[in-house]
């Protein structure tokens, strides 16, 4: 695929979650931290959980980025296990429940409104990584994954993967809200 396309298409899916988290903002402290069960995330653990996986994503593209003496190349091509990594993070019709890392894990955290500035922030922070990263080459600068560091992928695919994963959750902030109703 086009470099350029998957940068419009990556940078058009950030503006859409902050559009998406953005609307959260209003609703009050009893919505936002309302659960189905006592082992299912609220919408601020949804967020939360995406502002963990953040913090450890968004500095390494950034050092990456920075560091990076590649040049940017007109083709990405998506690697097997970036490609694989990348489909699996995807929503699909039928919930598919995934277990998540400890640390990552948010449940019953004291959580209040600021996790959804926090997201926002990260959400800003990406774009402008987006925008950086045309300056580099999307298939030679290679990320740590939080599954192991000796997992790295392209950063093309870490930025599918990572945008993957959001949109999942966001899609489950989705389902909650409806839940609500």
């Amino acid at each position: 695929m086009q470099s350029e396309n998957l940068i419009q298409t990556l940078l058009e899916q950030v503006k859409q979650s902050i559009n998406q988290v953005e609307k959260l903002k209003h609703l009050n402290e009893d919505m936002l931290t309302w659960r189905e069960n006592s082992t299912s995330w609220n919408i601020l653990e949804c967020l939360e959980h995406l502002n963990l996986y953040g913090d450890f994503y968004l500095v390494q593209m950034e050092n990456e980025i920075k560091n990076s003496k590649t040049q940017p190349e007109l083709e990405f091509n998506s690697g097997y296990l970036g490609g694989y990594f990348t489909k699996s993070m995807l929503p699909k019709g039928k919930l598919n429940k995934m277990k998540t890392f400890k640390d990552k894990n948010p449940l019953h955290a004291n959580l209040d409104k600021t996790v959804i500035d926090r997201f926002i922030n990260q959400q800003i922070k990406l774009l402008e990584l987006i925008n950086q990263s045309r300056n580099v080459s999307l298939n030679k600068v290679k990320i740590k994954t939080s599954i192991s560091s000796l997992i790295k992928l392209k950063l093309g695919d870490t930025f599918r993967f990572y945008l993957n994963h959001i949109i999942r959750h966001l899609n489950q902030i989705e389902r909650i809200q409806v839940a609500l109703k």
